[in-house]
């Protein structure tokens, strides 16, 4: 878990996918996200997290359902959504906030 604290401390955007491997919609996002990723280049860290694996830091997050994301900057939360969010949202929201 300090890895990640560590990492949402950065100065840099990072946007965080919380999945899981049994959920349908969650299988949509790493197309998106690496999509994403192509557009935005060093603009923003994006990181999965599997919330089977990483059970504290999902409770810590309240995550609730899956996907959820959330954009970090200087371990502040700067966005959430839960569900499958559109590429083109994606981007807007990283080109709004670096």
């Amino acid at each position: 878990m300090n890895k990640f604290q560590e990492l949402i401390q950065s100065d840099k955007l990072v946007l965080v996918d919380f999945f899981a491997t049994w959920c349908s919609p969650c299988k949509a996002m790493p197309p998106i996200l690496e999509s994403v990723k192509k557009t935005v280049g060093d603009a923003a860290t994006i990181i999965k997290i599997d919330i089977d694996k990483n059970g504290p830091i999902a409770q810590q997050y309240q995550i609730q359902s899956v996907p959820t994301l959330l954009l970090f900057k200087k371990g502040q939360i700067l966005w959430r959504q839960s569900g499958v969010v559109p590429e083109s949202s994606l981007i807007d929201l990283i080109q709004k906030n670096k």
